[in-house]
Order: structure tokens, then C-alpha cells, then sequence
């Protein structure tokens, strides 16, 4: 596999033209997380997504990381899918984490992609399911709407 910019440019594009599916895929995950921490959680909107898609691919190495990702994940697919389980999950939950950025988000990026994961069907190769959730764990994570985002850190520094 080859990475050039236009390969990057066409990475881009298929995850914008994938807002239809991902889009819903982050609203239902904030709303089952938002529901088991007891907090309401915004729902992000296509626009929004776009922005955001637009904003990670703009930021060269992380762009050409996450497509690179992308593009592995769209086409693994392990005869049986089992022997190739772990593979497709260090690759979302990587994916998650480059999208959703430092830490602490790319922590919680992971552990978010294993959340989506598991609701996540989707038809295809093995890692088509699996780049779908790492894409609404990581979009999700870095997007606001989370209550405990809006607000100053009790541990800000004050200097």
C-alpha cells in the first residue's frame, strides 16, 4: 500500500461520504454512554462530523495516519474473521485514538471504540465493522458535548 496525497485526498472523501452511517453510530453510542453515566450527552449533527473529518485530515501526519488506517481496515478480512480478531481491534482502537487526538481523549477513544464495537454489524470485510466504530469512537471522543468538557478543570493550573 502507497500513501500519496491524492491517496490521502481519496481516504478523506470516503470517510466524509461515510457521515450517513457514522453520524448515527455517535449519536446512539453518546446516548447508551450518556444513559450508563447518567448525563445527558449533545448529538453531533452531519455538519458537524464533516467539519471534523476536514480538521483531522488538514493535520498532516495524523491525516495520512488515519488514512492509513482507514484504508487496512477497509479491505482486512481474515478467512472465518476469528484468527484475525485481534488484528482488526488494535487497528480501530489505534484509529479511535488518532482521531479523537492527545491524552486523555485517546484513552478514552479506545476504550469508547470497544463500547461502539460491540454494536457494530456491519456488512463486509471483517474490518468494515470494525473502521465504522473506531470512526464514531473517534469523532465522538473529540467532538464536544460532553458536560464535563464545557467546564474549567478543578485542576487547572492557576499560573
Amino acid at each position: 500500500m502507497e500513501l500519496t496525497p491524492t491517496a490521502v485526498s481519496e481516504e478523506q472523501q470516503w470517510v466524509r461520504d461515510r457521515a450517513d452511517v457514522v453520524v448515527p453510530l455517535i449519536n446512539e453510542t453518546r446516548a447508551r454512554l450518556g444513559e450508563l453515566f447518567e448525563t445527558h450527552v449533545d448529538e453531533v449533527d452531519e455538519e458537524t462530523y464533516l467539519d471534523a473529518v476536514d480538521d483531522v485530515f488538514a493535520r498532516g501526519e495524523v491525516g495520512v495516519n488515519v488514512a492509513a488506517y482507514t484504508r487496512i481496515l477497509r479491505h482486512l478480512d481474515v478467512e472465518n474473521d476469528y484468527p484475525g480478531f485481534i488484528v482488526d481491534e488494535v487497528l480501530g482502537r489505534e484509529l479511535a485514538s488518532t482521531i479523537a487526538g492527545g491524552e486523555p481523549l485517546r484513552m478514552l477513544a479506545q476504550a469508547t471504540f470497544h463500547f461502539a464495537d460491540v454494536a457494530v454489524h456491519t456488512d463486509g470485510p471483517a474490518g468494515l465493522d470494525d473502521l465504522d466504530a473506531a470512526l464514531a469512537a473517534g469523532f465522538q471522543t473529540r467532538l464536544p458535548g460532553w458536560s464535563w468538557r464545557e467546564r474549567d478543570s478543578p485542576f487547572d493550573s492557576p499560573y
